[in-house]
C-alpha cells in the first residue's frame, strides 16, 4: 500500500516537473493569444493550477503538452467571454441610468423582443438564452442541455422563428420601420 501511494506521489512530481518544463512555450502561446504580458502570465498560472488540481491528467506524457495548450486556450476564451459580458452589462447600466430619452428604435425593439420571449415555450426560451443571449456555442449548449449539437441547431432555428412570429404579431411597429415606410429615410 505504501509503495502505491509513494508511486502516486512520484508520478505527480514528475507531471509537475514536466509541466514546469513547458512554461516557456506555454507563456509564449499565452502571449500570442492575449497580446499582453501580464494577462499571459495570469493565463499560464491559472492553467498550471487547473492542471495540478485536475483529477484526470493525460496518461501519456506526450499528451501533456497539447492538454496544457488546450487549458490555456479555454481559459483565454472564458476570460474574454466574461470581459464581454461585463462590458455589455456596464454599457446597459450606463444606458439605463443616463438622462437620454429611452424611446429610441433599439430600445423599442428590445422591449418587443423581451415581451415576445415571455410568450415562447420554456424550451425555446432556454435555447435562445443559452446561444443568443449568453453566447454559448452549439456544442456547449448541447452539453448543458444533454442533447446532440444538431438538435441544438434545429431547436434554435425553430425558437428563433417562433420568437420572430411573436414579435411580428404585436401591433407595435418599430420607429425605424415607420420612417422607412413613410419614405422619410
Amino acid at each position: 500500500m505504501f509503495f502505491i501511494a509513494g508511486f502516486g506521489y512520484i508520478l505527480v512530481m514528475f507531471v509537475r516537473r514536466k509541466i514546469a518544463s513547458l512554461m516557456p512555450e506555454l507563456k509564449a502561446y499565452a502571449i500570442a493569444l492575449s497580446q499582453n504580458l501580464d494577462e499571459a502570465e495570469d493565463l499560464v498560472q491559472d492553467a498550471f493550477q487547473k492542471a495540478l488540481g485536475s483529477k484526470k491528467t493525460p496518461s501519456k506524457i506526450s499528451d501533456l503538452k497539447p492538454w496544457m495548450f488546450r487549458i490555456i486556450r479555454n481559459q483565454y476564451i472564458d476570460q474574454k467571454r466574461k470581459e464581454k459580458t461585463r462590458l455589455e452589462y456596464s454599457e446597459e447600466v450606463i444606458r439605463l441610468y443616463s438622462d437620454e430619452p429611452s424611446h429610441t428604435p433599439a430600445i423599442m425593439e428590445e422591449i418587443l423582443v423581451r415581451q415576445a420571449l415571455t410568450k415562447v415555450t420554456t424550451q425555446e426560451r432556454e435555447i435562445l438564452y443559452l446561444v443568443d443571449v449568453l453566447g454559448l456555442k452549439y456544442a456547449e449548449a448541447a452539453i448543458v442541455l444533454g442533447i446532440p449539437s444538431g438538435t441544438v441547431m434545429s431547436r434554435l432555428s425553430r425558437a428563433r422563428k417562433s420568437l420572430l412570429d411573436e414579435v411580428e404579431q404585436t401591433n407595435i411597429t418599430p420607429l425605424h420601420q415607420m420612417s422607412k415606410s413613410n419614405g422619410s429615410e
